[in-house]
């Protein structure tokens, strides 16, 4: 049966998984490619110690929204994609009942940062003045990507697609360069996107959700099932980003700017986890929800599957030509090999594992995903602070592989005794056979 994708029957019938995941692909197959060449323009413009400040500063920033954000655009896609198709009048309530905790939060964070500018610059080697811009931006980069994840609930990936896979990537590779040429605090350029994506995020999300009276008990409904997700979000914006600002505190922003070029290549791997897990997450919640095992469990396999050729190549191949393909970055970078075979290894592992927390999410688990990813932020902070200063970038990529494997490992056990998911099986055959099939 077609799944009903909640914008249109004309939508539920051209679109399908295979379209929306291809389109998520393209998306992050081009962010992957432009943030590459923001690494590059950064590495080969600015001096090591300045390029490693830059990584750091994106880096808090980044983990700060993601912190802030409290997960509430995934929150809005749970709730949309779960309500009755065709009729979402009612989410208008979610929506606000979403963004104004995060907006309040995120505000109170960009106060914050503009006192303590100068303790933050002390502290990581990021000058003050390129601190500035980011904390001024932090409550447009976080509701900007929750209300651009919302429009996820409604079954169509154009607009997550189009802003933060194409435009956002793009022109941050754009200002970025221009800052760097024009000697003005590049921190600036990476900041300036996100106001036009938030503007057309929520252009997007008011076309499909019409105003109506808040509901009593709509807030209470949203962060009873948000909320260890909240934390859990929390904790995995930290687990992504906290390796570079360790290596920063801890070793200087020297061998930050070779840590950050060494695993750029990472990002190839979470976007196109990222690119799949957009498009498949509202199917899962509704197969899930109908206790519909089998459609899950297709859904798994065939996304995983898709994911493993996507990537696979990639790992192997920078795993072989790390050497020739680092030195690209500058003098100095090529230390960074060891690193490189670290990161491949364990994105091979983390790959075949599919979107394992995504599934556990969706089946509401959001309290067993939260303790997971603890688990794995605790197992990472305390390899990086033993390893790190000995052994440097190479410590803190020892210290994340170990933290991957535990938070892609552990929930693939639980699915498998909870609901006999796997991310290999008879769907994957089918898959490879017939890779167009739209499900």
């Amino acid at each position: 049966m077609a799944p009903v994708t909640g914008l249109s029957p004309r939508g539920a019938r051209s679109r399908g998984l295979a379209g929306a995941g291809a389109a998520g692909m393209l998306g992050a197959g081009v962010g992957a490619l432009a943030q590459f060449l923001l690494v590059l323009v950064v590495t080969r413009s600015l001096p090591a110690h300045q390029a490693g400040a830059f990584f750091t500063a994106t880096a808090l920033c980044l983990m700060a929204a993601g912190i802030l954000r409290l997960d509430a655009g995934n929150g809005l896609v749970y709730f949309i994609a779960r309500s009755r198709p065709f009729d979402h009048h009612g989410m208008s309530g979610y929506i606000r009942a979403a963004l104004l905790p995060v907006l309040v939060l995120s505000v109170a964070g960009a106060v914050i940062a503009h006192l303590h500018h100068d303790e933050i610059a002390a502290a990581t080697g990021v000058p003050a003045e390129w601190v500035r811009p980011l904390g001024a931006a932090l409550p447009v980069v976080v509701c900007a990507e929750v209300l651009v994840a919302a429009t996820r609930g409604f079954g169509v990936i154009g607009p997550t697609v189009c802003l933060t896979g194409l435009f956002l990537p793009l022109s941050q590779l754009a200002l970025v360069a221009g800052a760097v040429a024009v000697a003005i605090p590049p921190t600036l350029g990476w900041a300036l996107p996100y106001l036009p994506v938030l503007v057309l995020g929520w252009v997007c999300l008011r076309r499909r959700t019409p105003r109506r009276p808040y509901m009593p008990g709509t807030a209470l409904d949203l962060w009873r099932h948000t909320a260890p997700r909240a934390v859990a979000g929390a904790i995995q914006a930290v687990f992504q980003r906290l390796d570079v600002v360790l290596v920063a505190v801890l070793a200087g922003p020297v061998e930050a700017a070779f840590y950050t070029a060494a695993t750029r290549f990472k990002v190839v791997g979470q976007l196109a986890g990222q690119g799949l897990a957009q498009a498949a997450q509202p199917r899962l919640v509704r197969a899930l929800a109908a206790g519909d095992l089998r459609r899950a469990r297709e859904l798994y396999q065939v996304t995983t599957v898709w994911l493993v050729l996507a990537t696979w190549p990639i790992w192997v191949g920078y795993a072989v030509f790390a050497p020739w393909v680092l030195p690209i970055f500058g003098d100095g970078y090529a230390g960074g090999t060891g690193v490189a075979v670290v990161l491949s290894a364990t994105m091979l592992a983390a790959s075949a594992c599919g979107m394992v927390d995504v599934v556990l999410t969706a089946a509401g688990h959001t309290t067993a995903s939260l303790a997971h990813i603890a688990a794995a932020v605790a197992v990472t902070v305390t390899l990086d602070l033993a390893l790190i200063p000995g052994y440097g970038a190479l410590g803190a990529a020892l210290g994340w592989s170990a933290g991957v494997l535990v938070k892609n490992l552990v929930p693939l056990l639980l699915l498998h005794r909870a609901y006999g998911l796997r991310p290999f099986g008879r769907h994957t055959l089918t898959a490879l056979r017939t890779p167009g099939r739209t499900l």
